[in-house]
């Protein structure tokens, strides 16, 4: 898979602040509790995630999300009513998906890449000098 090279640039500073602010807000915070709910669910391979974007709709929130280091989901969960089945489409992270993003949207994955990547390393690390 082809990835947009990283220059560390102040923008790319910026992006890798805000997608950690955003993980440790999915993870921790009980203001994303449902979105983490839903992830789990519908990802239960789901070992990390990172927020590529968040849109705000009416009644609705759409997230687009990096799940693990290899799949692309679209979550929209209604704002309102919690009974509301969310809708999720999900891809595999490909050339085929890259070749559409706007030059932004492919730094914001490289960046997500890196991290949701050293977290996995980590997770296996902790794995090895901690087994079950």
């Amino acid at each position: 898979m082809k990835l947009i090279k990283l220059k560390g640039t102040k923008t790319e500073e910026d992006i890798r602040r805000e997608l950690v602010g955003s993980h440790e807000s999915l993870f921790n915070d009980e203001i994303r509790s449902g979105l983490l709910s839903v992830i789990k669910r519908f990802f239960p391979q789901m070992k990390t995630a990172y927020i590529l974007f968040w849109t705000p709709e009416q009644g609705e929130d759409i997230f687009s999300l990096l799940i693990n280091n290899d799949t692309i989901a679209k979550v929209e969960i209604d704002r309102y009513d919690h009974d509301i089945e969310p809708i999720i489409e999900s891809k595999q992270l490909d050339n085929v998906y890259l070749k559409g993003l706007s030059k932004y949207s492919q730094i914001r994955l490289a960046i997500a890449l890196e991290l949701a990547n050293r977290d996995l390393q980590d997770e296996e690390k902790k794995l090895k000098e901690f087994p079950n």
